[in-house]
C-alpha cells in the first residue's frame, strides 16, 4: 500500500502543470548557474594551469554549482510538499484515506517516497550537468559522489519538514510559507553565532562537509535524526487527527 500512496503521488505531480513548470524553471536557473560557472572556470585556466596542485574543475564548478543549488531546493521543495496533506485536508479526502485499513505510518511513508521520487528526477538532472564534463575532461568522482550524497540527503531532510508542515494546516500556500522559512532558520542557524547546538542543528554546517569531500558519520547521524524526527512528528499529527471525534 505504501508504493500505491507513492505512485499516486507521483502522478498527481506530473498531471499538473504546476509540477512540471517548476521543475522547468528549477532545471533553466540551475543550467544558467553551470554555464556561468563553466565559463568563469575557463576564463581563468590559464593562470590555475600555472599553479603546482590547482584545483580542478569538480572544485572549481561542480562543487559551488551544489552549493548554489540548495537555495534554489530550499524554495522548491516546500512547493512541492505543500500539497501532500493539506491539499487531501481542503479537498475532504483526508477522512477517506484515513478510515482507509492504513496506518498513519503507511500514509505518512506513501507520501514522503512519492515526493522523494519527484526530489530523485531533479537530482538525476542537476547530476547529469557535471557528467556532461566527461566528454573533455575528467571529474573527481570521489568529491562528486560526496557532493552527491549530500545533496540528496538535503533534499531528504527538506521533504521531510515540509510534509510535517503539510499535515498541519488546510492551506497549501501556509504550508509552502512555513516551510521555506523553517528551512531558512536551519540553513542559518550556524551564522547566529556560539556554536554548539546551534551549529550542530545548522544543515548548511553538515552539507558543507559533503562538498568538501570530508563527511564525518556525525553528519549521516544528523540527517537520519532530522528525517525521523520530522517524519514521526508527520506521523504523530496524523494520529492525532484520525482520533478526533
Amino acid at each position: 500500500m505504501i508504493r500505491v500512496i507513492a505512485l499516486r503521488e507521483l502522478q498527481r505531480l506530473f498531471l499538473a502543470p504546476t509540477g512540471w513548470g517548476l521543475l522547468a524553471l528549477v532545471q533553466l536557473l540551475l543550467a544558467w548557474l553551470f554555464a556561468g560557472l563553466l565559463e568563469e572556470y575557463q576564463a581563468v585556466l590559464p593562470r590555475l594551469a600555472l599553479l603546482p596542485q590547482a584545483p580542478g574543475v569538480t572544485e572549481r564548478v561542480v562543487m559551488p554549482l551544489f552549493a548554489s543549488a540548495t537555495l534554489l531546493l530550499l524554495a522548491l521543495v516546500p512547493l512541492l510538499s505543500m500539497r501532500l496533506v493539506s491539499e487531501e485536508r481542503r479537498a475532504q479526502t483526508l477522512v477517506l484515506l484515513t478510515s482507509a485499513p492504513l496506518s498513519s505510518t503507511q500514509i505518512i511513508l506513501g507520501k514522503y517516497l512519492g515526493l522523494l521520487g519527484t526530489l530523485g528526477i531533479v537530482l538525476l538532472l542537476l547530476a547529469l550537468m557535471p557528467l556532461s564534463l566527461l566528454l573533455g575532461g575528467t571529474l573527481d568522482f570521489g568529491l562528486l559522489i560526496s557532493g552527491l550524497l549530500g545533496l540528496a540527503l538535503l533534499l531528504a531532510a527538506f521533504g521531510a519538514l515540509g510534509l510535517w508542515l503539510s499535515c498541519l494546516t488546510p492551506h497549501p500556500a501556509l504550508a509552502a510559507g512555513g516551510g521555506f522559512v523553517l528551512l531558512l532558520l536551519f540553513w542559518i542557524m550556524d551564522q547566529a553565532g556560539g556554536g554548539g547546538v546551534l551549529s550542530y542543528l545548522s544543515l548548511q554546517g553538515h552539507y558543507r562537509h559533503f562538498l568538501e569531500g570530508r563527511p564525518h558519520s556525525s553528519d549521516l547521524v544528523y540527517f537520519a535524526l532530522f528525517i525521523t524526527t520530522f517524519l514521526l512528528f508527520a506521523v504523530r499529527r496524523l494520529e492525532a487527527e484520525r482520533w478526533q471525534p
